[in-house]
């Protein structure tokens, strides 16, 4: 176990207590660990492109990929996407429910079906039906920004208690039909809203909840909207699956949902690296040194804790809550530290190497530990 992820009583977040649904083999709420996932912007009609972009999503860490069908064409592809996926995949339906029938018919481990645009009861009722024929679990996905008419007439623009009211509403349609197997989300762009919102369903409710802040934007912006509104949830113990939504190449969503797991004590995978942002102290390059880490240890799925600093004024300290440290000295001699005690010194020209090195020294240790326990 890496030394940072030790509980301490600070740190404790108490997850909500709800139904658990299975997501293909993937479980989704209850005790099961808090899932990440992407979707694809590929043209599902184009099978190779999507189950190349699929790959790459699962080979990062994805748990679950989603995968838009607008059209028969799209459904037509899923058959063979769902088979070379290593994946469940969800399938986004929205207007046209016929959509969802055939998505089910193709192997879909999960349907996302919009309240604001699925049509009729009775279309619903042939949705689910198609679900239960086929083992597939659905998303009761609402959206601030497609609300049903009668909702945005009732409360004159998006608000928590709309959104709740849309999503419990459906639910209500999924159980009258004897289905329970389906999670629900209520995303709104607006950070406050669909914090809101969530915490208003949270409490309203046991089923799974899926987390996201829809439209965050690009990858920058993007991410600190998303690490804002999901870390607020995530803190009170709400969420069971999360995606964060960025105009950016999906596999960043990937990175940014572990990551803000990872901040959290939520769920660890891959190297956390711990580094200062430099300053006029720093006695190696700690930016070039953090990037060229970054990119070395990308591969490495081992959850570990490591810590580059710049100087000795933080440098031993973290070093004393990371796997690895890393500390800037003088003459451009620098300290080692293995499980927080000094463990030899380094030459500048090394650093890089040196690092990797004991990273992947350590990630062969952990996880032949897990082997013989």
């Amino acid at each position: 176990m890496s030394l940072n992820s030790e509980l301490r009583p600070y740190r404790a977040i108490n997850r909500r207590k709800c139904r658990q649904i299975m997501v293909g083999n993937v479980a989704v709420g209850g005790d099961a660990p808090i899932t990440v996932q992407s979707m694809t912007n590929t043209l599902t009609s184009d099978a190779k492109a999507t189950i190349e972009q699929i790959q790459k999503l699962a080979v990062t860490g994805a748990d679950i990929v989603r995968v838009s069908c607008p059209d028969e064409a799209s459904t037509a592809a899923l058959k063979e996407i769902t088979r070379e996926s290593p994946v469940p995949i969800v399938a986004d339906i929205h207007f046209h429910y016929k959509r969802g029938i055939e998505a089910a018919g193709a192997g879909a481990a999960c349907l996302r079906i919009n309240p604001g645009n699925i049509g009729s009861q009775d279309r619903v009722k042939e949705v689910v039906k198609a679900a239960k024929d086929n083992n597939c679990s659905i998303r009761i996905g609402v959206n601030g920004g497609s609300l049903e008419k009668y909702i945005q007439e009732k409360y004159g623009e998006p608000c928590p208690e709309g959104l709740v009211e849309s999503a419990l509403n459906h639910a209500k349609h999924l159980e009258d039909e004897d289905f329970h197997n389906f999670k629900i989300s209520v995303k709104a762009s607006d950070v406050f809203l669909a914090v809101a919102s969530y915490r208003l369903l949270a409490a309203s409710c046991d089923y799974p909840l899926h987390l996201g802040i829809t439209e965050a934007g690009g990858l920058r912006t993007g991410t600190i909207k998303s690490a804002i509104g999901l870390g607020a949830l995530l803190w009170d113990g709400i969420g069971d699956t999360i995606r964060v939504s960025l105009s950016a190449d999906p596999v960043e969503e990937i990175h940014a949902g572990f990551d803000i797991l990872k901040s959290l004590g939520l769920r660890s995978r891959g190297v956390n690296i711990i580094a200062c942002p430099s300053c006029a102290r720093q006695q190696f390059d700690v930016i070039k040194t953090v990037a060229a880490l970054e990119e070395r240890t990308a591969h490495i799925t081992t959850p570990m804790s490591v810590s580059i600093i710049g100087c000795v004024v933080n440098g031993p300290g973290e070093a004393k809550l990371t796997d690895i440290g890393f500390t800037g000295g003088g003459a451009g001699t620098h300290q080692v530290y293995l499980k927080g005690v000094p463990a030899h010194r380094l030459k500048d020209a090394d650093i890089v190497e040196h690092v990797v090195e004991l990273i992947e020294e350590k990630a062969k240790e952990i996880e032949a530990t897990k082997e013989v326990a």
